[in-house]
């Protein structure tokens, strides 16, 4: 009896000791559901991310870097479709990097890829894109400080100007004096090579520009074509224009003493960082210019390769096309945000107080649609070109 007992004892407890096990094992099975998931990687983090159009994607961005490195290999195919302008990064509305196709007009299904290695392709129209000195629009500025009117010296950037020389052909341009630089100790317009430095045959006006020529505020095309009605800024220099060699589209004068503001202060934007920032799809920034005056849009491309219209002389020198690499695309509404004379503009990023430089604007959509772009160079280069600083606080 005592060994049958004893059984039944040892039996019930082995029987208690499996039921603790497996609450023991259940309840370290469902900590281990609970906890897992907030710190391992997965498809949740990857969704956040695709699912947030509004998140800023610079260059460094491995996603960026990804789809750069194929548009990279397959831009000179793309660009050898005919009626195709330009080629950049960007994203669709879920803020998923793709290739973004910018084309004069729209193109038949099945001419643009709509995939490449794995990467989306979008094709917008933007219509021809040509450097965007003046003569342009005469239908009023977007707003903010005039920035066609003669100031009294010393004057802000963001303003009209140009070149004292710049008419042929019974037509005058110009463009906007953008910014101060700084090298050494010596302080320089920052504008394009096309606004100052781009008349290069003796055509209409028989002459060319040339180092110790004057720059002009407000540009020609402001004051009736008469230079005496515009007062003398700043004076083009030695190897001041970046083009036709460069990749950039920049222009340099130095400053007359006494008639330029040397804060640096632009017009209705006000004293700026004398620090840049690179760009970012998605970014928003400003400037302001001779035509449209104190506009804003969002950088909507990166690595972008352009095809730009030029002429080497004000309204009806021959024209060529000039393709850069490695340039900013900005959404541009109409041309609400870059259009004819807006040229030379410095664009900002969009903060109230000492915004920092993103780029040097150049160049636009020849159509004013919805869909136009407006291009920049990156500030980086430009100020690497130079080897100079921005002039701020």
């Amino acid at each position: 009896m005592h060994n049958r007992s004893a059984a039944r004892s040892w039996d019930a407890l082995g029987r208690l000791l499996a039921v603790v096990a497996l609450v023991s094992l259940v309840w370290t099975g469902c900590s281990q559901i609970l906890e897992d998931p907030p710190t391992a990687p997965g498809a949740n983090e990857q969704t956040t991310q695709k699912a947030d159009p509004t998140q800023l994607l610079g260059s460094q961005n491995p996603r960026i870097q990804h789809v750069m490195a194929v548009q990279d290999r397959h831009t000179p195919q793309l660009m050898g479709i005919d009626r195709v302008v330009g080629t950049a990064t960007s994203v669709d509305e879920e803020g998923t990097p793709v290739i973004k196709v910018y084309t004069a007009e729209q193109l038949a299904p099945g001419r643009v890829p709509r995939e490449l290695d794995g990467v989306r392709v979008v094709q917008q129209v933007s219509g021809r894109l040509v450097a965007k000195k003046g003569p342009p629009p005469m239908d009023g500025g977007g707003g903010g400080d005039d920035p066609r009117a003669k100031q009294t010296p010393p004057v802000k950037m963001g303003t009209s100007g140009g070149w004292r020389y710049d008419l042929a052909n019974g037509y005058c341009c110009g463009g906007t004096l953008g910014s101060l630089i700084q090298i050494g100790g010596t302080k320089y317009v920052l504008s394009n090579y096309h606004v100052l430095y781009a008349d290069i045959v003796s055509g209409g006006n028989n002459r060319t520009a040339q180092a110790g020529d004057p720059v002009i505020q407000p540009g020609l095309i402001d004051v009736g074509c008469n230079a005496s009605n515009a007062q003398n800024v700043a004076t083009l220099v030695n190897n001041g224009g970046s083009l036709p060699n460069s990749n950039i589209d920049a222009g340099i004068a130095q400053v007359i003493p006494g008639m330029v503001d040397e804060s640096g202060a632009i017009l209705s934007i006000g004293t700026i960082s004398s620090s840049t920032v690179g760009a970012s799809v998605g970014q928003k920034v400003k400037k302001m210019g001779r035509t449209t005056g104190l506009g804003r849009g969002t950088v909507d491309g990166l690595n972008a390769t352009v095809s730009i219209g030029y002429e080497n002389e004000c309204a009806g020198g021959s024209a060529f096309t000039k393709t850069f690499t490695g340039q900013i695309i900005i959404t541009n509404n109409r041309c609400r945000f870059l259009d004819g004379g807006d040229s030379g503009s410095l664009m900002v990023e969009d903060v109230d107080t000492n915004p920092r430089a993103v780029g040097l604007l150049y160049a636009g959509s020849v159509r004013c649609i919805k869909t136009a772009v407006a291009v920049a160079n990156p500030i980086g280069d430009v100020l690497s070109r130079y080897n100079a600083t921005m002039v701020g606080n």
